[in-house]
């Protein structure tokens, strides 16, 4: 019984060997085509980072080269010339509108190109709307600029307590000290704002004949 019993086993081994190399014959380029994607899909994502990091550097000395040009009007003409994609033309735009004082009308152009174009990331265009405001000043009606500022003001946004800040001094413009006092007071306290923003803010309600909030005083 032992022999045959034997003889069975070994011609079933057989059997499910010759099956296994018959679907590996038929089946195994499955597994070669996928472990040449994942090779090949590995040395794609080393490639694109490669050339993403290249093109940042050759963005960043372009800068750079650009702004050692001599006059301003020669800096402007040389970054307006530097070749770039949308996230880096924005980058440019704030560059070209960071000398309000050489244009003013250049400036708030470029701004506002920035802040209107919705395919920028809201890091870009709150900070395009934040600058417009501040560089147009008492030009700009106050209603317009309160309208801007609170359109960036609102939760999770990244320029959030600077522009509560101008919303404040707002308040301060229209005479309205108190509630200027109570803003900044609770913009002090408030854990996104900066050291800066809040020793900005603590010595503006001690010239409006406020007082700290005891938290920050003493």
């Amino acid at each position: 019984m032992s022999n045959p019993d034997s003889f069975i086993e070994e011609v079933t081994e057989e059997v499910r060997r010759d099956r296994l190399f018959g679907l590996f014959r038929k089946y195994g380029w499955i597994g070669g085509v996928v472990v040449v994607a994942l090779v090949g899909g590995a040395a794609w994502t080393e490639w694109s980072r490669s050339r993403a990091e290249a093109r940042a550097q050759a963005f960043g000395d372009a800068i750079i080269d650009a702004l050692d040009t001599g006059t301003p009007e020669e800096r402007r003409t040389a970054l307006a010339a530097i070749p770039s994609d949308a996230e880096q033309t924005a980058l440019l735009q704030l560059i070209l509108a960071s000398d309000p004082d050489e244009d003013r009308a250049a400036t708030l152009a470029a701004l506002e190109k920035v802040a209107t174009d919705a395919t920028l990331s809201p890091g870009y265009r709150d900070l395009a709307v934040l600058r417009r405001v501040l560089v147009a000043g008492a030009e700009m009606p106050l209603a317009d600029r309160r309208a801007a500022l609170q359109g960036i003001a609102g939760a999770g946004r990244p320029y959030r307590p600077l522009a509560e800040e101008q919303l404040a001094y707002l308040l301060v413009e229209e005479g309205k000290t108190d509630e200027a006092i109570a803003a900044m007071s609770t913009l002090i306290q408030d854990q996104e704002a900066s050291g800066a923003l809040r020793a900005r803010l603590g010595q503006m309600v001690t010239a409006l004949g406020g007082t700290l909030p005891v938290s920050t005083s003493g």
